[in-house]
Parts: structure tokens; sequence; C-alpha cells
């Protein structure tokens, strides 16, 4: 799914109506049908609700919803939030419908800002994503008065006062718990920086035009199931495990075994024929014991990462879950990188050392995969003003190295060497635990050593990762997942992908 700036979501607007065609009216009256088709589902007539419109096509919207939801049962009280003596065509003709079956309120200045009731729903119409510029005077006052109720939320769109694509810090923006929006995410759902205005951000379908949206260029995408089924490779009857891939993890020190077995594990379910782990000898035991399906090949030091012999015979290489920042981990790190013909996926300290010797990311084969948190990344690429300028150094670096770059949390994004930003739809808190990032390095290796391109691996694995996440909260509460659940769901996401 593209996700689009706001320039590009008016054209797609105004492409719309010249082409399907249908007047913007009845585009208007479609949109707000949508909204209410969900909000019916969530919420029954005995809620009282209460609508803020602007005097723009988003106020437009609110008006057309409070009509339908009146007409179908609902007790529904408007203001007319009038910060300017214009207003849009489509607004207008809502509001004379809208005469002849309500009471129209007017804010224009502080002193009508009405007191509101604890029990009223209350629905934000008031500016909509051409927004460009901070809300001020009394508009401002209400935003702020709005947020500081309990009351339930829900913006049309956007929240009121947030940018669509572009940093904004005022804090005059509609914090909202749920943000029903049209045809397409924006940017600024995906940022953390903005989660406390979005909230639960649902798309509703307008049927805008899929012509303009498949020639329309972009370099954000959202992923989603339909857009992954297509990347899996289907297993042919006399294939066998060297037909999967040979998958080395380097991983673990002293005390930190775990993170290898645990990414190792992770790449067996995700589809390897055979899985190497390169550890320190204090691990031999506890890996043997822990997953007797991986293979171990020793480091001639005891506790660390000092030497990494052999690589060449290995379709896929990782290295950093648990290897810690030593002088001789180092040195490996570095002779594996100068060794090296294919692209490794770098996680954890293998990032932090790099990141402090920036002078080997010239080294490293192109399509290399790093999996940064935030961080990790800050080391690596450097410290960001706002989460709008980190897409921005994400993009320039991996198009500067010709690397794919995983930024992980929620809706984690992958930069492409191609400037494409591709955003996750899994994953859920409870997957903010110890291990769980070296479980997505062992199922990105793993596909990566089965033949997938570097980027298919990458959307691939931090999608089927967050499912497997998803899947596995299902059966623990969410704060109790722990990457063990992660690691024992992967083969029910795969399945879940190809069933649907």
């Amino acid at each position: 799914m593209k996700i689009l700036n706001a320039d590009q979501i008016r054209a797609l607007d105004q492409y719309t109506i010249k082409n399907e065609p249908i007047p913007s009216i009845d585009l208007m009256e479609r949109a707000s049908n949508a909204f209410v088709n969900w909000f019916i589902k969530n919420y029954d007539p005995s809620n009282k609700i209460l609508i803020f419109c602007g005097i723009g096509n988003n106020g437009g919207d609110g008006l057309a919803i409070g009509r339908i939801l009146i007409n179908i049962g609902y007790t529904v009280d408007f203001y007319i939030v009038r910060f300017s003596d214009n207003s849009s065509k489509d607004f207008r003709i809502n509001e004379t419908k809208l005469k002849k079956i309500s009471e129209l309120r007017e804010i224009k200045d502080e002193k009508a800002i009405p007191k509101i009731s604890s029990d009223l729903l209350i629905i934000d119409a008031i500016f909509g994503s051409g927004l460009s510029r901070p809300i001020t005077g009394f508009t401002a006052k209400l935003v702020r008065l709005i947020n500081k109720l309990g009351n339930t939320t829900i913006s049309i769109d956007i929240p009121s006062g947030l940018y669509c694509d572009t940093n904004n810090e005022d804090k005059n923006i509609i914090e909202a718990d749920y943000t029903i929006t049209f045809q397409l995410p924006k940017l600024s759902f995906l940022l953390p920086q903005n989660e406390k205005f979005v909230g639960n951000w649902i798309v509703v379908d307008i049927a805008l035009s899929e012509k303009f949206i498949n020639k329309v260029k972009t370099p954000y995408l959202f992923i989603e199931k339909n857009d992954i089924k297509k990347f899996i490779i289907k297993r042919n009857k006399f294939s066998h495990k060297g037909s999967f891939g040979h998958a080395l993890l380097i991983a673990g020190s002293y005390g930190k075994i775990g993170a290898g077995i645990l990414g190792g594990k992770a790449a067996l379910r995700t589809g390897s024929g055979l899985v190497s782990l390169h550890i320190p000898k204090c691990g031999y035991e506890i890996a043997q014991i822990s997953a007797p399906e991986i293979m171990c090949q020793l480091d001639k030091d005891t506790s660390q990462i000092s030497e990494i012999p052999g690589v060449e015979k290995f379709n896929s290489i990782g290295i950093g879950p648990g290897i810690g920042q030593e002088k001789k981990t180092l040195k490996a790190l570095t002779s594996l990188i100068e060794k090296a013909k294919k692209p490794i996926v770098f996680d954890a300290d293998a990032i932090n050392l790099i990141g402090a010797n920036k002078k080997l990311l010239k080294k490293i084969p192109v399509n290399s995969i790093f999996t940064p948190h935030p961080k990790e990344f800050e080391r690596l690429v450097g410290q960001s003003k706002n989460n709008y300028h980190r897409i921005k150094l994400m993009i320039s670096f991996c198009q500067k190295y010709k690397f794919f770059l995983v930024l992980k949390g929620a809706h984690t994004a992958i930069g492409t060497p191609q400037g494409k930003v591709f955003f996750n739809s899994t994953g859920n808190p409870g997957m903010a635990t110890a291990g769980s990032g070296d479980v997505l390095t062992g199922i990105i290796l793993s596909l990566l050593g089965q033949g997938y391109s570097a980027k298919k691996a990458a959307v691939l694995g931090v999608y089927l990762h967050g499912f497997a996440g998803d899947l596995g909260s299902l059966q623990e509460f969410g704060p109790s997942l722990i990457a063990s659940d992660i690691i024992k769901n992967i083969g029910n996401a795969y399945k879940k992908i190809m069933e649907d």
C-alpha cells in the first residue's frame, strides 16, 4: 500500500472526481458513509456525539457524518469552528443540508467555546490533511481543552493540527483515541513522535482511483499480507535440506550464549536447511543441549569471538547478537568483512563496532542488511532532529553504501539502496523483550540463505517476525511474551499468510 504526501492525496481526490467521474460532494458523501460504517460497528446509538467541524472539506465530512448518524437514530450536536470567513463549497452544501434537521452552533471566539460534558463522544473534523501551519487563536484553545478532557475522541482522516508528511512540533494537535483515515495511511501515522496524536488508526476504503494510485511515485510503502504472499518461495516435492541453504550465525560471548541459540532456532523455524553457530568455546554444551538441530563451529577463544574461519561454504552469514565489543571481536569482524563476497546480516554489537569504526562501511559487501534499534541507529548513521529527519538519514545511508537497513520499532522501517522505505504492519508492544531482535536476525539470515534477495529477506523477515509475535500475543498476555514465543509461532505465521 502506497503512502502519499498531502499534494498527492489532493491530486488523487481530483483525479477520481474527474475520471470516475463523480461530483466532489458525492465523493464526500461516500467517504462519510465509509466512516459511519466503521463507527456503527463500534458505537451504538446510546452514545451521545459532539462534532467539531472546521470550514473546509474536513469540516464538510464532519457535517455529512453527523447528518447520516442522525438519520439512523444517533443523537448528535454540532459546533462549527468559524476560524475564517472563507469556507469550501462542499462544506457549505452540507451545512445547508444539515440546517434542515439540526441546530448548528458556532465558535467564533474564546467566549463561545462550550463546556463539554464527560459523557459525550467527540468527533474531530476541524482540520484535514492539507494543513501546513500551526493552529492558533481560539481554535488552539479549543484543541487544548479537548485534549484535557477524558472523552473518547475520534478524528476524521487525520487529527486536527497534525501535518500529513512533514515534521511539526506544535503542541496544539488533537490527541485522538482513534483516527479513521481515507483510502491510504499518512506518513505521520507511522512515526513514534506522533503516537499520542494518532491513537489507533484505521484505513477505510472510499474507492479512490486505483489507476492513479498505481501510477503515482512515492518512496514510502506500507506492507500488508497480500504484498508478502507474493514473496514466499514455494518448495518442490523433491527438494532436500541442501536446497534451502546453510546459514552461519556468529553470536554470543560469556553469559550471552542465549542470543545465538535464539537466532539459530529462529533460522531453523524460518526454513533453513542447515544452521551453524560460530560461538565461543564456553557455549558448546549450552548450544548442543538447547538446540540439537544446530551445528556448532567453535571459536578458539573461550569467552569471546576472536576469529571466524571458513565462511566461504555458507549461503548466508549473520553476526552480532551477544558478541560484545572487545578488541579481538572487532578484529574478527574486520577480517570477516574483508573476506566476505556476499551480503552479511549485521545486528547488535556488530552494528555498534561498525558505528565506532566507520571506515569499515566502505569494505562491506553491497546489499548487506543492518538491523539496528534506534540507539544503534544513532551510533551507525548519526543523530536525528526528529523522526522525519531520521527517515531521511536512513534513506541517504542506504543509497550511499547500497545497504538495506531495518530500523526496529513499531511499524519497523526498512530502507533500501533505491531510496524506498517499507513500513511494517505487524507486531505489538509485547515484542519489546530481550531476545526479540536476535530472533529477527535469525529469520532474515535464514531467508537470505534460502535464496531470497536481500530486499525480500528484509521485508518478509520483518513482517514474519511481527506476525509471529502477534500470534504469540494471542496465547500469552502481551507483557508476558518472550522471544521463544515468537519462534514457536513462525510456522503458524507462514501458514496463516498462505491460507488466507
